[in-house]
C-alpha cells in the first residue's frame, strides 16, 4: 500500500517536471522574437559632400541628428575644405557619425561616390552640405518606399534663404516620373533622393563627373527601372544663397544643354525639344 508520503513525494516530482518544462517554453518564445523585432530596422547611410562648408554644415548635420528615425549612418566626404568645415564635423561626438577626408578636392561627384562605396545601409541618401531636413524626413520616406515598392523615391522640397529661412515657395513633385518625363522637368533635387539598394547597384547610383551630375545619375537609374516614385509632403529645405551656381541661369542653360548633347547623346531637335520642356517647368517651380 502507497503511504500519504509517498503519494506526497510522488507529486512533488510531477509538478517539479511541469514547472521545468514550462520555465524552457517561456525562456524560448520571447527573447528569440524580441531579438528579431529589435534587428527589424534597416540602416540607412546619409552621404554628405563637404567642400568650404563650415558656414552650413552645423545646422545641415543637427537636422540629420534629429531624425526621428534613428537607424542611420552619417557619411561626411570633406572633400580638401580650406575652411573649418573638418572642425565643425569633428566637434560632433555621436557614433553614427563617420568622415572621409579627401586630400585633393576632386568635386561634388567624386566626393559623393566616395560616400557611397562607404555605405553599408541597405537605402541610401543623398544631402547636401548646406541643406536641411524635417524631423520625421527618414522615418516618413522609409514607410513611402515600403508602400510603394520603389527602389528611387524624391520628395516634395520648400526653397530657403541663406539663413535657413523657408520663403513658402514649395515644389510640389510628381507622383511618378519616366526617363522621358524627367528629361523635360529636373524636378528631382539631391536632398531628398533615398534608393533601395537590394533593388539597385552601387554603379548605378555613381554620379559622373560633368556639370550637373546629380540630373546625370537620375537619368541613368531611371533608364533602368520603370520610374521614379515622388511624395508629395515637404521633407527639405533647399537653402540657396546668391554664391549659388544653381541660381546662376545662364550657367543652369549651358549644363542642361551639355547633358542632353553629351551625356544622353540625343540630336540637335531632340534636344531642343526637352530643352523647351525644361525651360518651361523651371520657370514654373521658381514662379
Amino acid at each position: 500500500m502507497v503511504t500519504t508520503q509517498e503519494k506526497t513525494g510522488t507529486v512533488k516530482k510531477a509538478v517539479k517536471k511541469q514547472l521545468a518544462s514550462n520555465a524552457k517554453k517561456i525562456v524560448k518564445k520571447p527573447i528569440v522574437s524580441d531579438v528579431v523585432k529589435k534587428t527589424e530596422k534597416p540602416l540607412v547611410s546619409i552621404v554628405v559632400p563637404a567642400h568650404n562648408a563650415a558656414e552650413f554644415i552645423d545646422d545641415t548635420i543637427h537636422s540629420v541628428l534629429g531624425q526621428t528615425y534613428e537607424d542611420f549612418e552619417l557619411i561626411v566626404v570633406d572633400d580638401a575644405s580650406s575652411d573649418a568645415t573638418l572642425e565643425v564635423v569633428e566637434q560632433f561626438s555621436d557614433a553614427r557619425i563617420r568622415v572621409i577626408k579627401c586630400k585633393r578636392n576632386g568635386g561634388a561627384a567624386k566626393a559623393r561616390n566616395r560616400g557611397v562605396l562607404a555605405a553599408r545601409g541597405r537605402y541610401i541618401c543623398f544631402l547636401d552640405a548646406d541643406d536641411l531636413w524635417q524631423p520625421d524626413k527618414l522615418e516618413r520616406q522609409l514607410e513611402f518606399m515600403k508602400e510603394t515598392g520603389a527602389a528611387f523615391s524624391f520628395t516634395s522640397y520648400v526653397f530657403a534663404d541663406a539663413n535657413g529661412r523657408p520663403n513658402g515657395k514649395v515644389v510640389r513633385v510628381p507622383a511618378t516620373i519616366t526617363y522621358k518625363q524627367a528629361l523635360k522637368n529636373t524636378t528631382i533635387w539631391t536632398s531628398t533622393v533615398m534608393f533601395d539598394m537590394k533593388k539597385l547597384s552601387k554603379k548605378d547610383i555613381l554620379m559622373p563627373d560633368v556639370k550637373s551630375e546629380d540630373t546625370a545619375t537620375w537619368w541613368k537609374v531611371l533608364r533602368k527601372v520603370d520610374c521614379a516614385f515622388g511624395m508629395r509632403e515637404v521633407t527639405a529645405i533647399y537653402r540657396r544663397s546668391g554664391k549659388s551656381l544653381s541660381s546662376n541661369k545662364l550657367v543652369a542653360i549651358k549644363r542642361i544643354w551639355n547633358l542632353y548633347r553629351k551625356c544622353e547623346g540625343l540630336d540637335v531637335l531632340r534636344s531642343s525639344a526637352n530643352f523647351m520642356g525644361w525651360a518651361f517647368n523651371a520657370v514654373r517651380r521658381r514662379v
